[in-house]
């Protein structure tokens, strides 16, 4: 699709002009209710919808399929951040009040930096088109990784700090509480970050790793980098929203982890075969509407097969109390 520098400016306009319209709603510390989570998801699932009908009416067909293909391959992905999320406000004892701010700013760092990963990639593929084997590989590596990390069924993680953040607070130093909405305080005569700052960068670097996945999943699907870029932009800006609406539900997307490894496998194996079309060898390759159907068909059964799981395990939970109780009674007895 032919982009002009006209349009990408109006659309980083747009984008900038919507973040700042989030940050307006949300600049007053505050908990942020379901009612208000929902309704703020819907309308960011409504902007991308519109966002990618346009496109399907003056892109054409494939420019649209590709959007909505890349938008919720990312919107799938983004929730398995939101697990490492929680970890991270957990582990920064971030105050309730105070978590849609870090969430903010942690996303729209992450946004700039996945726009230079967008550029990077898009410049890397065009130049060499033998990327795509490594792109390909490096997905299925991923999916299995994925699967082996479920199949293991390991203890609830602790978030670990990257070595890029400990750099900054050993070089700045950390305030030993909240300030409010600060970022920086004088403590001992000299300037120090407040656990505000640390979390935000936390957030904003931690996603920086999700994207080593994302960008080349999305790459699988469109080379387009304004269609990439969007799609990332659109998935990433109603993601603080979604923590909160979905935060509680996390826990019962069981499956979620089984899901996204066969979506990236997928696009790997889609990869692969472009690759090898690029290099003159007779091989098929996926269409957009084929992917699209893949994508949302797995979403879909991995979400009905979760929730058909979770409520086994709770119906079952009951029953198993009721036994050590009973146990219990006749030992005391």
């Amino acid at each position: 699709m032919e982009v002009s520098m006209t349009l990408w400016v109006l659309t980083v306009v747009g984008l900038c002009a919507l973040i700042a319209v989030d940050f307006i709603i949300g600049r007053k510390p505050h908990d942020v209710s379901i009612k208000e989570a929902g309704i703020w998801t819907v309308v960011w699932i409504v902007l991308a919808a519109l966002f990618g009908v346009g496109l399907l009416i003056w892109g054409g067909g494939q420019a649209g399929g590709e959007f909505f293909a890349g938008y919720i391959t990312e919107k799938s992905l983004s929730v398995d951040n939101l697990f490492v999320f929680v970890l991270i406000m957990a582990k920064f004892a971030v105050p309730s009040q105070y978590q849609q701010r870090v969430l903010l700013v942690g996303v729209l760092i992450a946004l700039v930096l996945r726009a230079i990963f967008i550029a990077a990639g898009a410049a890397i593929l065009a130049s060499f088109s033998w990327v795509f084997y490594l792109f390909g590989a490096f997905l299925i590596w991923t999916a299995w990784k994925l699967i082996q990390e479920a199949r293991a069924d390991q203890d609830e993680e602790e978030f670990e700090e990257n070595k890029l953040l400990k750099a900054a607070e050993r070089r700045f130093g950390v305030a030993d509480r909240y300030h409010g909405t600060k970022l920086w305080i004088e403590q001992n005569g000299k300037r120090a970050m407040t656990p505000m700052l640390v979390v935000m960068l936390a957030i904003g670097t931690t996603d920086v790793l999700f994207a080593l996945d994302s960008i080349p999943a999305i790459f699988g699907l469109t080379q387009d980098p304004y269609i990439v870029f969007t799609a990332n932009a659109f998935a990433l800006m109603g993601l603080r929203q979604l923590y909160f609406l979905i935060g509680g539900l996390l826990r019962k997307l069981v499956h979620l982890s089984y899901g996204l490894s066969i979506i990236l496998g997928f696009i790997g194996v889609k990869l692969v075969l472009h690759a090898l079309h690029e290099s003159g060898v007779h091989v098929p390759e996926i269409s957009i509407p084929v992917s699209l159907g893949v994508i949302c068909g797995v979403l879909v059964i991995t979400t009905l097969t979760s929730l058909r799981a979770t409520r086994k395990m709770a119906e079952a939970t009951p029953a198993a109390d009721q036994g050590e109780s009973s146990a219990k009674n006749s030992i005391d007895v």
